[in-house]
């Protein structure tokens, strides 16, 4: 994802890339970031965070839940604003990321994909339209590299669905079924976890009536799709000030 992230940066007119991070002890310290695309950038890839974002604007941070906090608190330092693709936040994380926001722009979504998020806006629109009869399971499949489950675009997904039909996803979620469960409650929302090779991200929400099912689907082939919709939330922030913002805002999808 980083170097997607630093390809869609190089190749964009209106962007310049000012840093690149990476891990104490990596290989690639010192390196020239873009030198994987056969070019030069000028700068360096660094472990110190102080370095690598001294002369950036924003920051685009795909990493882990711990690592974006610590990446936040210096960006707050520096006032360098934030695009957040991270994954796998608890409750207490996400309060901190909301602390966070009222000193600096941020714009965090599960999934940067333009498409999955036009697909929150129909899964918005068919939940109200299906609120009777239709029984509701969100399947996904990712990469055997994935370190959480489900992931953060199905989970936003149950979240989408469940608000639409007025519940709250914690309190409907069914996560695993094994054993005789009995029937199925009508009012839950279930969710099934695939993961396996290569696949870039998978999401389907099924609505099961009597007589028909409705599909929804979005399926990547690329992480292309994430960097670019990464750029936009960077050039959203760049007009806008402190504040926790989402994809829906930087689309203008209400």
């Amino acid at each position: 994802m980083g170097r997607m992230l630093i390809e869609a940066v190089v190749n964009a007119p209106d962007c310049q890339l000012a840093g690149a991070l990476d891990l104490p002890g990596s290989p690639a310290l010192g390196q020239d970031p873009a030198a994987f695309l056969g070019r030069t950038s000028g700068i360096s890839i660094s472990a110190d965070l102080h370095e690598g974002l001294k002369n950036a604007q924003v920051l685009i941070d795909f990493t882990r839940p711990e690592g974006t906090l610590a990446h936040l608190a210096v960006c707050r330092e520096l006032g360098v604003k934030a695009v957040i693709g991270t994954t796998g936040f608890d409750a207490a994380q996400k309060a901190q990321i909301g602390a966070h926001a009222q000193h600096i722009g941020i714009m965090m979504a599960p999934n940067m994909s333009v498409g999955v998020n036009v697909v929150m806006k129909l899964l918005d629109m068919a939940a109200r339209a299906l609120n009777e009869g239709y029984d509701i399971e969100i399947i996904e499949a990712h990469h055997r590299h994935k370190v959480d489950a489900p992931s953060g675009t199905a989970l936003k997904m149950g979240e989408v669905v469940a608000a639409a039909l007025g519940r709250d996803l914690k309190d409907c979620a069914v996560y695993g079924r094994e054993g005789v469960t009995g029937e199925r409650d009508p009012s839950t929302i279930g969710f099934a976890t695939v993961r396996g090779g290569d696949i870039v991200g998978d999401h389907t929400v099924l609505f099961a009536g009597t007589g028909e099912r409705i599909e929804i689907t979005h399926k990547s082939s690329s992480r292309v799709t994430y960097a670019q919709g990464s750029l936009r939330a960077a050039r959203f922030l760049a007009s806008h000030g402190a504040g926790l913002f989402g994809m829906d805002e930087v689309l203008g999808l209400g």
